[in-house]
């Protein structure tokens, strides 16, 4: 069962990899290539693939022995409180400290890399409602729980379909490899593996407190992966956008010794 563990990890931070190399150097792209359908596909596969172990899975990691050991409970929590709501507190002082520090790449990453997770978190949200499919505690036997928009009635329990931690984790770190692979080519090779490998442990330990199978966790680095890297791919491509050009560009000036202004002016 470790094997299955591992392997779920592995493919999700493999595909992912593939994803933070989608943003490096050279002529700018249209928003979606060719190697973004290798990417999709990966992660459908991925998710088909996975879906007949669901049950075995979670019932491998809710086991007394996994359960009580203390390394395992430790990292799950950690990991998981990284994600939500760790990635929005960072993202966000990322763009909060850049702006006042001057510094355009810290409020680049973190504006562009805070979008994708609420881009990401919103389509998943609108998936969870209209699949309704039961978390593993519900019945951690019955993978195949699903009642279309059972998820929008309001219980948590039956919104278990993508997984929004693992959204979150894949959407920051897939518009972090997208923005460094930009600044420092040769980053991908290791801010990329990084980046994705924490990102595939918060999926794990969505799986480990049983509220996701698998199959979640697939389904969410794969929507989160893409929103990190078309947030960046985007914005890049459209330089003159509308909330590069108001978050990114507006001033902060003294108009008098005593007083700031906040000039919303957009720079040009």
């Amino acid at each position: 069962m470790r094997s299955l563990c591992s392997a779920v990890a592995g493919l999700v931070a493999f595909v992912g990899a593939l994803g933070a190399q989608a943003d490096t150097t050279g002529p700018p792209r249209p928003l979606f290539t060719w190697r973004d359908g290798i990417l999709a596909g990966g992660f459908v596969v991925g998710t088909i693939a996975i879906r007949p172990l669901d049950a075995r899975a979670a019932a491998r990691l809710q086991d007394s022995a996994t359960q009580m050991n203390r390394v395992m409970t430790t990292a799950a929590i950690g990991f998981r409180n990284i994600a939500v709501p760790g990635s929005v507190v960072i993202g966000v002082s990322m763009y909060a400290i850049g702006r006042a520090s001057g510094n355009h790449r810290f409020a680049d990453l973190g504006l562009h890399g805070t979008e994708a997770l609420f881009i990401g978190e919103g389509v998943a949200s609108l998936i969870k409602g209209l699949v309704g499919r039961a978390r593993p505690l519900v019945d951690v036997k019955n993978p195949d729980d699903y009642q279309l928009l059972r998820g929008f009635r309001g219980d948590d329990k039956f919104r278990s379909f993508p997984s929004g931690h693992t959204v979150a984790g894949f959407a920051a770190a897939a518009a972090v490899s997208a923005e460094t692979s930009r600044w420092w080519p040769n980053s991908v090779w290791y801010i990329g593996p990084v980046m994705y490998g924490g990102a595939a442990l918060v999926g794990w330990s969505r799986m480990y407190n049983n509220r996701h199978w698998a199959s979640d966790v697939i389904m969410g680095a794969a929507i989160g992966t893409f929103a990190g890297t078309k947030v960046v791919r985007y914005h890049h491509t459209h330089p003159g956008n509308a909330l590069d050009r108001w978050l990114l560009n507006f001033s902060m000036s003294p108009s008098d010794p005593r007083s700031l202004t906040l000039s919303l002016i957009p720079l040009k």
